[in-house]
């Protein structure tokens, strides 16, 4: 009797499982092992995922730098450009510059975001804007941060009111938000610049 219960448990059986690619994540997944500290960040990451494989239009999602970071060389020009009244121009080239080494210190560090809404306007940061974050700045009072409340990425400008962290907008239509107890918050970076399209 005991040979015909075994046969009937464990093993691979036809139909059964997930199909190839149906996942939440419109793709196959696998099992790992991830350091506890990490759950909290992971989690968000797979919670984006999870909108983008909904709305495949979706703009939010985070954007990582390529792995191998090319160069390319852009002339500087010396003289800098007079946004009151016109000065005479100056064409002597200083030198050249690449803008993988003026925005991104720490690659393996740094991840892209767009911006979505208007309450860091204040700031600088329009909707759709591109935000470069680096993870390994500390989050200090002051900086604007990038943080998930909730699951929920935000951008904001870390404050605080006596002993109470405060996640600051820049646009007086918007209201600050306390961070409380209850809610969950892990901030994932510091943001270093803005690009901004005109």
């Amino acid at each position: 009797m005991s040979d015909t219960v075994n046969s009937k448990r464990g093993g691979a059986r036809s139909g059964a499982g997930r199909k190839k690619g149906s996942s939440v994540y419109g793709e196959s997944t696998r099992a790992i092992r991830v350091p506890e500290s990490m759950l909290p960040e992971l989690k968000v990451v797979l919670g984006l995922r999870k909108q983008k494989a909904r709305n495949t239009s979706d703009h939010s999602a985070v954007i990582l730098p390529a792995e191998q970071l090319t160069k390319l060389n852009i002339p500087l020009f010396n003289g800098k450009v007079s946004a009151g009244f016109p000065s005479p121009a100056d064409d002597y080239i200083e030198k050249t510059l690449d803008l993988n080494d003026l925005l991104i210190q720490k690659p393996a560090a740094t991840f892209f975001v767009r911006a979505e809404g208007e309450s860091m306007l204040g700031a600088g940061i329009h909707p759709n804007d591109i935000l470069v974050v680096d993870r390994s700045l500390e989050p200090v009072i002051g900086k604007i941060v990038i943080c998930a409340l909730n699951g929920e990425l935000t951008v904001k400008r870390l404050k605080s009111i006596g002993k109470e962290i405060v996640l600051g907008a820049e646009n007086p239509a918007y209201a600050d938000i306390i961070v409380q107890e209850y809610i969950e918050l892990v901030i994932w970076g510091v943001v270093t610049n803005v690009i901004h399209p005109l």
